[in-house]
């Protein structure tokens, strides 16, 4: 017989069905036996009546203990009205079992998995695979696949389409420190993980794509804090031919039509969302990540705004100065007369998108034009020859009619995390590192044997 999922059991009154997953709980009431099994969908009581049990169901029925795995075929009967449980899915209707299958046998688990919020986070990420099991994760892990679900769809009706670009690539610096990886057929050179598919998406428009989209992994070897990690995922997104205004104009549109439709339970405060210049975000907020939110004890609250007008540049500390996104921003048109003489009053055609005091997406208009983006490299500092060495690709590209492009990139962990109301990012993956970068389930990062070391030409520095 197929096996249906628990909260299809409702649909199934008065017939026998199959049904698979794990024993949340076990209560004994005499010769009866009550079951709370539970699988993704939701959980589902089963009672154990040795009379209406197979003999091989019989003698096992004293066996079982919680996190069981089991398959139980039996009748679904729907339960008296003082019975019912309001709390639950399937709260109208009980299984009587008929035949029970252990399919594994189960340890008892360390830590209890009901709501493993206020258990050590360390034994958490140990057996993320327990610690998923709890229905809390679970409904992240669901929120999250709604999201990404809703922006492929969202973003193809608009035209765009999805590419995917390399995981393994040239080392660039251009912001946050990269992740190495040695090459073994090449001796002594390295690819890097990309911190964002920038460059590719740019190139992408210079290729004529015009609309591009990817659910993209991007990797930082940074320190780490509540809402960071080594990897993350973005909504990363690039568009030909239009404005500041057309960038922004979507991605408010696909928010306030995302929260309509995954999270309905959340009210956005201001419609259209408020903009901001970054220097008066700074004066009146002391941020540049303004919490707009009216009631900050409202957990339903969204309030979304737009900071725009940052800085081109910032000071490096050491004499000099550093790009404040990206070397690839579009100077604001209003202040390209000032490259020369003033770069540090030139603000940047770039933008952030804030929720609840957090940046959730960051973006621009990017340069399409070697002359620009050569200058822009020079008044970073970068010499001649490492200009050619390290961006050579993007300025030849932009030789052959790049067209005007920009695009943004909203993170989608930090958007689940606040949609889930969670205290960081960590809650909505599936398998997070530590706050230090580890992963405790895999044993990540690990020691690796001298041969693969020397294959890849590498020594170990004591």
């Amino acid at each position: 017989m197929k096996r249906i999922m628990n909260r299809k059991t409702v649909e199934f009154v008065g017939q026998e069905v199959t049904v698979c997953g794990w024993v949340n709980s076990r209560r004994n009431m005499g010769k009866l036996a009550f079951l709370d099994m539970r699988d993704r969908s939701g959980l589902l009581q089963v009672v154990l009546v040795p009379a209406e049990l197979t003999e091989s169901a019989r003698a096992s029925m004293e066996d079982i203990r919680s996190e069981y795995c089991l398959k139980i075929t039996g009748i679904v009967n729907k339960r008296g009205d003082k019975q019912i449980n309001p709390n639950l899915e399937t709260g109208t209707v009980e299984m009587l079992a008929k035949d029970v299958e252990i399919l594994n046998t189960s340890k008892t688990p360390p830590f209890e998995l009901e709501n493993t919020m206020a258990i050590n986070e360390e034994a958490r990420l140990k057996y993320r695979y327990l610690d998923i099991r709890s229905q809390r994760m679970i409904k992240n892990l669901d929120l999250r696949d709604n999201v990404v679900a809703f922006m492929r769809k969202f973003l193809r009706n608009e035209g765009f389409i999805e590419v995917e670009t390399p995981v393994l690539t040239k080392g660039t610096p251009e912001g946050s420190r990269e992740y190495l990886v040695p090459s073994r057929l090449h001796d002594g050179k390295f690819y890097v993980l990309p911190q964002s598919p920038q460059q590719f998406k740019q190139l992408l428009m210079v290729a004529g794509v015009e609309k591009y989209f990817q659910i993209a992994r991007c990797f930082r070897d940074e320190d780490q804090r509540g809402d960071r990690q080594p990897e993350f995922t973005q909504l990363d997104m690039e568009m030909s031919f239009v404005t500041q205004d057309d960038v922004l104009e979507i991605n408010e549109r696909l928010m306030i039509e995302l929260v309509k439709e995954i999270a309905p339970e959340k009210h956005i405060t201001n419609v259209p969302f408020p903009r901001i210049s970054y220097r008066d975000a700074v004066a009146q907020y002391g941020s540049d990540k303004p919490d707009m939110r009216k009631d900050k004890n409202d957990p339903n609250e969204l309030a979304f705004c737009w900071v725009v007008d940052f800085p081109m540049f910032e000071d490096d500390k050491e004499g000099g100065v550093q790009a404040a996104h990206h070397p690839f921003c579009m100077p604001h048109p209003d202040d390209l007369h000032l490259l020369d003489t003033e770069p540090m009053k030139v603000r940047a055609s770039s933008y952030d998108m804030v929720l609840n005091g957090y940046e959730l997406s960051s973006g621009s208009i990017r340069i399409h034009k070697r002359e620009l983006q050569n200058k822009i490299f020079e008044l970073l500092g970068i010499p001649a020859e490492q200009i050619q060495a390290r961006f050579g690709h993007m300025l030849e590209a932009f030789e052959y009619g790049a067209p005007p492009h920009g695009g943004m990139a909203p993170g989608v962990d930090r958007l689940v995390m606040i949609l889930a109301n969670e205290p960081n990012i960590r809650e909505v993956i599936a398998f997070p590192k530590t706050g230090d970068a580890r992963d405790l389930l895999m044993g990540a990062p690990s020691d690796i044997e001298l041969k693969r070391l020397n294959e890849a030409h590498i020594q170990i520095k004591k």
